[in-house]
C-alpha cells in the first residue's frame, strides 16, 4: 500500500533528521529531497530549493537550524 502524502513527509523528515542528529546538515538536506522527489505528490518540493538557497547563503549551517528547516516541512 502506497504511502498518503502526510505519512512520505514523516517519513522522509525522519530519515533527514537521522543526519542532524549525526551533525551532518548536508546529507540531511540531500536526504530530504531526494527522498520527497521520491512521491508524485511531494515531487519537486520547492522547500528543497528553498533549503538549498538558504543553506549556499551560510545559513542552515548547524544541525540545530537544519532540524528546524525539516521540521517546517509540509
Amino acid at each position: 500500500m502506497a504511502l498518503s502524502r502526510a505519512e512520505h513527509v514523516a517519513w522522509c523528515k525522519q530519515r533527514a533528521l537521522e543526519y542532524c542528529d549525526r551533525g551532518d546538515v548536508r546529507q540531511a538536506l540531500a536526504s530530504m529531497g531526494s527522498d520527497l522527489n521520491a512521491h508524485d505528490a511531494t515531487r519537486n518540493h520547492i522547500g528543497c530549493e528553498l533549503g538549498l538557497m538558504q543553506m549556499m547563503a551560510g545559513g542552515l549551517s548547524t544541525p540545530e537550524a537544519m532540524r528546524e528547516f525539516i521540521n517546517g516541512f509540509n
